[in-house]
């Protein structure tokens, strides 16, 4: 695993910052986009909701998430260079809402409720989740806010279904 911090060069200079901030998000809550919990550590383990989860590449299999590094999850996929991409069904808002930190729980607490195993990593993966894409931390960038994870995926599990989303601050499930 590396940590790095790209240098960044552009061809021409960067205009002048403007706090676009709240334009940005306004624009955003208009993307549909499918719900992960992403998981991590032993017995340290923890986890976050998110909609930015994507396959970076298939050759080979790579995913790409976007974390907060204040989310108590970063440190803990840092340390053990490990998680698992656990794309949520339409019925499991519940926990969505958990890893999300709707009700209090942190850390071990938000796994209750829930069938968990493990994989390849050692990452905690929900058993029954639409899919789990289990992945090694390949590379961590820290950018502004967020840290850029890019996981070599070690095994997937699932058998699909219909996908939870998120939009305009609401779930919704799929329709065709």
């Amino acid at each position: 695993m590396t940590l790095v911090t790209p240098l960044f060069f552009p061809a021409q200079p960067l205009p002048p910052v403007e706090d676009h901030a709240d334009a940005l998000k306004a624009a955003m809550r208009h993307v549909a986009a499918t719900v992960s919990v992403i998981t991590a550590g032993t017995q340290d383990r923890t986890g976050a909701t998110v909609t930015s989860a994507t396959a970076l590449s298939v050759e080979p299999a790579t995913m790409i998430v976007n974390i907060n590094r204040t989310s108590s999850s970063w440190p803990v996929i840092a340390r053990h260079g490990h998680f698992c991409v656990n794309i949520l069904q339409e019925s499991q808002q519940a926990i969505a809402d958990r890893f999300a930190g709707k009700g209090g729980l942190k850390g071990a607490e938000r796994y209750q409720d829930a069938e968990w195993t493990v994989l390849s990593s050692g990452a905690p993966v929900l058993a029954d989740a639409l899919f789990a894409i289990d992945c090694v931390l390949e590379e961590a960038i820290e950018r502004h806010s967020h840290a850029i994870l890019i996981g070599r995926v070690v095994a997937v599990s699932g058998e699909g279904g219909t996908p939870l989303l998120y939009r305009q601050g609401q779930y919704s499930g799929y329709k065709p």
